[in-house]
Parts: structure tokens; sequence; C-alpha cells
């Protein structure tokens, strides 16, 4: 039993980053925008908030320039999609490129680096009082380090925000049909603009806790492909922020079941457990493109640029 205790404690640590990933893709893609370049927008928050991070010691500075950094990212695609109305699939790829590209060029000089003690010391586990009392749940999921904790606050806000709220109504609304949205007197393109860059600023902070608490140190290419399963675990989520906390850690789980099986008798050959992620991220799309009804559908204005002289 203390063996998978931490195995699951372990699962949600690794899969954090693959949360803010994912609900930053959410509110994207719920405002009608496809942004295939999580990857890019999570490398370029890990670099940015490793170095400032590295330069001022501070963690909220360091988390402030993940996000910004993110952000700048998405503002990049939300201008070519939104504003020139770019293809969304092009400029999210040509964005993970960049962000890639990006993360090379200013983390060429941080190789070597290693996270500042004031910022480890800051993010180390600790037991919130009362919840971290509770048998076996307390344990799994109210003994770890403030940055988790601020995964499970920003999940729930966002379900607030998105099902609860008059604004989340609208967003909705923006991403199903953007021409009645228009039409009822919502500022589409203002509600894009504001839910990509949103976005891209989640997907920084999942970048910066790559390389500021899960390494932590500066290594190239820290994100190894979590972005794209990021955008997968959107659909496998069915694009609901709650539902995208048991996915991420679900699948943090199957990144890290390597380490385990490794001073276990079981023999399997590390690459094969390297691939166990992205091959259940296969089969995930495949049974929800199999199994499609109207509670894991899309947002039926995902992926087309709006032009209001169009209506």
């Amino acid at each position: 039993m203390d063996t998978f205790i931490l195995f699951l404690e372990a699962s949600i640590v690794a899969g954090t980053p693959l949360l803010f990933g994912t609900l930053g893709e959410i509110l994207s893609e719920r405002s009608g925008n496809l942004n295939l370049g999580v990857e890019g927008m999570m490398l370029m928050g890990a670099v940015i908030g490793f170095l400032t991070g590295l330069k001022t010691g501070n963690p909220i500075i360091a988390m402030v320039g993940a996000m910004v950094a993110g952000a700048f990212g998405a503002l990049i695609y939300g201008f070519l999609t939104i504003s020139l109305r770019a293809n969304q699939v092009v400029a999210g790829l040509a964005l993970t490129i960049f962000g890639t590209g990006f993360s090379g060029f200013v983390g060429k000089s941080l190789s070597g680096e290693v996270t500042p003690d004031k910022i480890k010391n800051f993010f180390k586990p600790i037991s919130l009082p009362v919840l971290g009392d509770i048998p076996f749940i307390g344990q799994v999921f109210f003994k770890q380090d403030p940055f988790i904790y601020f995964g499970y606050i920003v999940a729930i806000m966002l379900g607030i925000y998105i099902y609860k709220t008059s604004k989340g109504l609208n967003l909705r609304s923006v991403g199903e049909e953007p021409k009645s949205a228009d039409a009822a007197g919502i500022n589409v393109t203002l509600y894009k603009y504001i839910h990509v860059l949103l976005g891209g600023a989640l997907c920084g902070l999942g970048g910066a806790y790559l390389s500021l608490v899960y390494v932590p140190a500066w290594q190239e290419n820290v994100t190894a492909g979590r972005g794209w399963i990021a955008v997968a675990l959107v659909i496998f989520v069915a694009w609901n922020p709650y539902k995208a906390l048991l996915g991420s850690y679900l699948f943090g789980g199957l990144d890290i079941i390597g380490f385990r099986l490794q001073g276990s008798s079981i023999q399997i050959s590390q690459y094969v457990i390297d691939m166990f992620p992205y091959i259940i991220t296969i089969l995930v799309m495949v049974m929800v493109s199999i199994n499609k009804n109207s509670k894991n559908s899309p947002p039926k204005g995902l992926g087309v640029s709006y032009f209001r002289e169009e209506r």
C-alpha cells in the first residue's frame, strides 16, 4: 500500500505540467481556436521561467515570467489566426517550431544551471492542515508542493467560470456559433484574444513547473513531447476542466511507470515503456472518434476562422 501511495503521489507531480497545458488548450479551443502550439508555449515558459528564477531568485516573478512568455507565443498565434485568419493548424505547428528554437537559443547559455535554493525551498511539499491528515486521500493529494495546489485551484476556477458564469456562457457561445454570438452583442474577437492569451499563459506555467520544480535544472527540450499529449488530453477530457485533473494525473502515471518497473522483476524494454503515454494517447483519440456524442464533441466553431463581414 505504501508503494502504491508513493506511485500516486508521483503521478500527480508528473501530471501537473500536463494539467496546465491541458487547461490552457481547453480555454483556447473553447473560444474556437485550435492551437497546436502547446509544446512551443510550454518550452517558452520553461526557459523564460527558469531564466527569470535564476536571475531573481524569486519564485513568483519566475512564474509570472513563464506566463508572459507563454502568452507572448499565444499572441503570435492569435494575431495570425484571429486578425489575419491564417490556417489554425499551420499556425499552431509553426508556433511549436518557433518555441522549440526559442528555448534552444535562450537556453544555450543555461546548460548546467540548477534552480536556486530559494525557489526549491518555496516549492517544497507541504501538508495542508486537516486535509493532509485524511487517510490515503490526504497522503496522495494534500502533501504536495504549492505549484500543485495552484493547479487544483486553477482547474476548479476554470470549471466554475466556464459552466457557472455569464462570461463562461459567452465563451462557449463564441466557440460554438461565433456568428450568433456576434449578433447577440458579444465581442467575438476580444473573447478569442483574451482566452487564447490566457491559455498560452497556463501552458507557460506548465513548462515552468518542469524546469523549476520537476527537474529542477535546465535541459534542452525539457517538455519531451508533453505538449502534444496535452492536446490529445483535451479530447480525452471532453473540454472539461474538472475531468482534466483526473486525465492529467492518469497520464502522469503512465509517464513515470517505467521508473517504477525498473526496480521490479518485470522486464520490459525502456523504449517500450517510453511509448506508453503516446500509445494510450492514440487509443484514446480512436475511442473518442468512434463514440461520438454531444457530450464529448468539440465546439462547432473549432478551427474555423471568423470574419465578421461574412456574417
